[in-house]
C-alpha cells in the first residue's frame, strides 16, 4: 500500500491510496463516516427555557453541535468498563449553559465540565433570545458511533474513485474534446492534445472526450488498484486523525477476525 498526499489541512484532506483493492479503500471511507466513535450531546435538562423553540428542537440542536473529541480518554458509554454504561466521567461529559436575553446563543457558551472537550466551531447559532427570555441548561455528551446517528458522524465528505488513465494517440487537434471536456484539462501542443499529470487527477471519468473523437484518439481507463481519496471532518478530529482512527479500526476488526480464526 502506498499514500501519496495531496493536500491536508486541518479539516480537509486529499491524497492517492494505491496498491490497494475497492472494498479496502471502502472500509476507510465507511470506517471514518460510521465505525470512529465521538462525542455528541444525547441528553439535555432543561431547567428554565423561555425561548420561541420547544425543548426537543433545542435538544436537537444542541446534538447537532460537533464537539472535539479526546478519543484516548473517553470511551462509548455501553463499552465502558468503568460504570457499566451508568455514566460517568470515562464515557460521559457534561457541558452547562446559561442565558438571559436580548441575545443570541452561541455554541461558545457552553460551559465543558473537561477543558479539552469544546464545540469545534465556537459561533454557531442556537437560539436567539428576546428581552426577558431565559434558557438554563444541562447536556451530558456520550462516545457513539456515526452508524448508530448522524450526531456522532465525524467524517461529512468522505469519497473516493479510481485514478484516471488517460491514452492520447494520433491526435488530429481538432479541439472538440478540449471544448467538450467539463473539467478543462485537455491542452494542445504540436503534437496535438495532451493532459498534464498534475491535471489527470481532476478527470471524472465521464468519457466525453472519447465520445467525441471521431477518429478514436483517446482512450479513458482506469487504475483498478488505485484511488483519489477526498474527506473532511466535522470537527471532532481533524483530518489526519480521523483518517489514522479509521485505518486502525479496520486494522481492529482484521485482527480480532485473525484471533477468532485461529480457534480452528
Amino acid at each position: 500500500m502506498e499514500v501519496d498526499i495531496l493536500e491536508l489541512s486541518d479539516r480537509s484532506a486529499k491524497f492517492v491510496l494505491s496498491k490497494v483493492s475497492t472494498s479496502f479503500a471502502n472500509g476507510i471511507r465507511r470506517a471514518m463516516v460510521a465505525d470512529v466513535p465521538t462525542l455528541a450531546i444525547e441528553y439535555v435538562n432543561l431547567y428554565d427555557n423561555t425561548s420561541v423553540l420547544y425543548d426537543e428542537q433545542l435538544a436537537l440542536r444542541l446534538s447537532l453541535i460537533p464537539l472535539v473529541t479526546d478519543v484516548e480518554t473517553y470511551v462509548p458509554q455501553a463499552e465502558c468498563d468503568v460504570c457499566g454504561g451508568e455514566g460517568c466521567p470515562a464515557c460521559e461529559v457534561s457541558l452547562t449553559l446559561s442565558a438571559e436575553g436580548p441575545c443570541t446563543v452561541y455554541s461558545r457558551d457552553l460551559i465543558s465540565s473537561d477543558p479539552k472537550i469544546q464545540p469545534a466551531d465556537l459561533n454557531i447559532p442556537i437560539v436567539e433570545l428576546k428581552k426577558g427570555q431565559k434558557l438554563v441548561l444541562e447536556a451530558l455528551a456520550h462516545m457513539g458511533y456515526g452508524r448508530d446517528s448522524v450526531k456522532w458522524q465525524a467524517g461529512v465528505a468522505c469519497g473516493y474513485k479510481n485514478v484516471p488513465i488517460i491514452t492520447i494517440t494520433n491526435c488530429d487537434a481538432c479541439g472538440h474534446c478540449a471544448t467538450e471536456c467539463p473539467k478543462g484539462i485537455i491542452r494542445f501542443e504540436e503534437s496535438g492534445a495532451r493532459v498534464s499529470d498534475e491535471d489527470i487527477l481532476k478527470c471524472s471519468l465521464c468519457k466525453l472526450c472519447e465520445q467525441v473523437c471521431d477518429i478514436h484518439a483517446i482512450n479513458i481507463s482506469f487504475d483498478e488498484n488505485a484511488f483519489v481519496f477526498t474527506m473532511e471532518s466535522d470537527g471532532s478530529y481533524t483530518a489526519k486523525d480521523l483518517a489514522l482512527n479509521a485505518s486502525n479500526v479496520v486494522k481492529g476488526r482484521a485482527e480480532e477476525l485473525l484471533s477468532i480464526l485461529d480457534q480452528f
